[in-house]
């Protein structure tokens, strides 16, 4: 059952109490209400896609309360500082290189060296993060597919039962989401336009006094993890194998059991959580030169997204 938490302190800390237990909480944002779990934490994450029925594993958003929060999980290059301090608390979300120290559970970033990160300007939403006092992975509150919600009853029409509460605070003001601009180091003399939004890009174009590059213009990225293969390891990776060939490591799912798991149990929200970090450590074991074997995932619910990632760490490489 999801509880409707009021917007007062007593709401705010039961909200923040359910994040700390690593359970989900629909809050709103200026722009929708977002579905937030724990970043830090693997296994709440991967109930962020299982709650959605995200069909793979996206990037997510991580909210933080301020610059200074950003900073400890980010790398805040100028342009992406003149950027913040022009637009945040508000509808922006920055695209920046992720800190190696920064605690975030890979399946937040999809397994890459960026991190979407946003300081939204609801005061419900700053008074929950500073609550809550650690970074919050949050995509809109609805299924996948489906329209965002702005209102705690859109929340409640798509998720209720999936997720432990909803904190009510009324309409948003904004109603689009959030504005994601890239704004690496690397890139800081051509910033790109990922996703338009709630922040209008005339807006944007004004504060930095030069155009933003578009996504899909001729060298920008258009978004992350478009390369077929770029969840490859150094290690070779085939698919659908029940036993292991010689020089190969084997990850087992379910009955079928190698040197290490996805999970013993079948959990496919387990298999999400510890993909990524499965994965890695299967390509220390196997070396450069060696292989790796992965388990048939189902094709259904979260499997689907892992099969994705798996077929890409799998997809020659050019």
């Amino acid at each position: 059952m999801t509880a409707t938490l009021a917007p007062d302190d007593a709401g705010i800390a039961e909200a923040a109490r359910l994040l700390r237990q690593g359970e989900l909480v629909a809050f709103p944002t200026e722009t929708v209400y977002g579905l937030g779990g724990d970043a830090r934490s693997d296994h709440a994450v991967a109930r962020i896609f299982e709650a959605k029925g995200r069909p793979s594993f996206n990037p997510l958003i991580v909210h933080l309360p301020d610059l200074a929060a950003v900073e400890a999980v980010a790398i805040v290059g100028p342009v992406a500082r003149d950027l913040a301090l022009a637009f945040w608390p508000g509808p922006l979300t920055l695209v920046l290189p992720l800190r190696e120290d920064a605690g975030v559970s890979p399946l937040v970033t999809a397994g890459l060296s960026t991190v979407a990160v946003r300081v939204p300007e609801h005061p419900l939403a700053q008074r929950l993060l500073r609550a809550f006092g650690g970074p919050v992975a949050a995509p809109s509150a609805n299924p996948s597919g489906r329209v965002s919600p702005t209102r705690a009853a859109h929340v409640l029409e798509g998720l209720s039962g999936r997720i432990a509460a909803v904190l009510d605070g009324g309409s948003c003001a904004v109603g689009l989401e959030s504005t994601i601009v890239l704004a690496d180091p690397d890139t800081n003399s051509h910033p790109v336009l990922l996703r338009p939004g709630g922040l209008p890009l005339e807006a944007l174009e004004a504060a930095l006094g030069r155009p933003l590059g578009m996504a899909g213009d001729a060298g920008k990225p258009t978004s992350p993890g478009q390369l077929a293969s770029h969840y490859a390891p150094e290690a070779g990776v085939r698919l659908d194998a029940v036993t292991a060939r010689p020089g190969e490591v084997l990850v087992g799912f379910g009955p079928v059991r190698g040197a290490l798991s996805l999970s013993e149990s079948g959990d496919l929200v387990e298999a999400a959580a510890r993909l990524f970090q499965t994965l890695r450590e299967a390509d220390r074991l196997a070396g450069p030169a060696g292989h790796i074997a992965f388990a048939p995932v189902p094709e259904r619910g979260l499997g689907r997204a892992i099969n994705d990632r798996l077929r890409r760490a799998a997809a020659p490489r050019g």
